[in-house]
């Protein structure tokens, strides 16, 4: 197999529409890790037939996936992508540079609407509250708490994450800050997902993914 400079996590949840778009776009040097979280609609078969290593991950939450790609990652940097459309992977190269270089130990992305429907009213409203008591939390001034994101892999296993739901990027972002990481937030453009979003496109979504971050921000308060 080639060396892989960077292994891309893309947590999944039926993605079987969007998958042959986000894999195609990885740049050379970036192994897709597709964690299949429970799909009915065949996504597994997909991301193989894309050339993408499939893990699977019975346990259902976002951070069960992505932290089963994590611990399956053996290149030197990890990326963590939504598997939906929504973010281009061809951006990660431009985030894993500062990391590459040594200036950053943690890089993420920024969204930013290439339309109006691209990022839900309500989720983009729950995100702006989200990163205001983040930025208190962490003393770190992001506005976002960007899902595409890039660390080394070795620094991640040593935060021992603990969320297995949706406060996973959350609580990677305080660990990190608590550890003395520098973290850098990067612009990336945010598109409309292929097909219905399990969390921000939905209202009971939304709410599931901040029960679950405030409870991480008030475990940091304390």
């Amino acid at each position: 197999m080639p060396f892989s400079a960077v292994d891309v996590v893309l947590p999944c949840l039926d993605e079987a529409a969007a998958l042959p778009g986000v894999l195609s776009r990885l740049p050379e040097g970036y192994r897709a890790i597709v964690v299949d979280n429970g799909s009915t609609d065949g996504s597994a078969d997909v991301a193989r037939a894309h050339g993408a290593l499939v893990v699977t991950e019975l346990r259902r939450g976002f951070g069960s996936a992505a932290h089963a790609g994590l611990l399956a990652a053996t290149a030197p940097l990890v990326a963590f992508c939504d598997a939906d459309g929504s973010m281009d992977p061809g951006d990660l190269p431009r985030l894993a540079a500062p990391v590459l270089a040594g200036e950053f130990e943690l890089t993420l992305g920024r969204r930013r609407p290439t339309t109006r429907g691209a990022w839900p009213l309500h989720a983009r409203f729950a995100n702006l509250v989200l990163a205001r008591l983040m930025r208190k939390a962490s003393g770190v001034a992001l506005h976002d708490l960007g899902p595409l994101r890039v660390a080394s892999r070795e620094g991640l296993l040593a935060l021992d994450l603990q969320d297995r739901r949706s406060g996973y990027p959350l609580e990677m972002v305080l660990r990190a800050s608590e550890a003395g990481w520098r973290i850098r937030e990067l612009d990336i453009d945010y598109s409309p997902r292929v097909g219905r979003s399990k969390v921000t496109g939905t209202v009971r979504g939304t709410i599931r993914a901040i029960k679950d971050m405030s409870k991480l921000l008030r475990q940091a308060r304390a």
